[in-house]
């Protein structure tokens, strides 16, 4: 009699984690991903960029670039978790010589500079500094100098 008390005392408790379970990992979530795909589907998507048709990154996280002839995402970040997609505009002020060389001077410094800074970013009043985003950079390095960047192009 003792055994069958102590049965009929867990069943409401495993009945509820079991609905619980169901609703809160299963069904909300595909209720909010529906939902964010409906309304905001370049966001919930992860805010692809495209080249040529083809995604080549996300406005959100830093992609890597093999070559040094691109700017660098990762160097001197003062992020904590490294994957930031922005750096700041010192950071890439800092990478033009050595892009300006890889690429044999084709893409001169004086050229790099202004991308650099016509793609600053600025920060909300006073809090932060000014940053450009990495990816942003390298997208135009590719549209705007075709022959150097041909590898890249679809």
């Amino acid at each position: 009699m003792e055994t069958s008390k102590r049965k009929s005392n867990y069943r409401p408790i495993i009945v509820v984690s079991l609905i619980s379970l169901i609703v809160c990992g299963l069904f909300f979530p595909l209720l909010v991903t529906g939902i964010a795909q409906a309304l905001f589907p370049y966001q919930a998507n992860g805010e692809l960029r495209q080249l040529d048709g083809r995604n080549v990154g996300s406005e959100l996280i830093a992609q890597s670039f093999n070559s040094s002839e691109f700017f660098q995402p990762r160097l001197a970040n003062e992020s904590a978790s490294g994957v930031d997609p922005d750096i700041t505009q010192a950071d890439a002020l800092s990478q033009i010589p050595g892009i300006s060389n890889a690429t044999g001077g084709r893409v001169s410094v004086s050229a790099l500079t202004s991308i650099v800074d016509s793609n600053v970013e600025g920060t909300f009043w006073i809090f932060g500094s000014p940053y450009v985003d990495v990816l942003n950079l390298n997208l135009i390095l590719i549209n705007d100098y075709p022959s150097v960047y041909q590898n890249f192009t679809g």
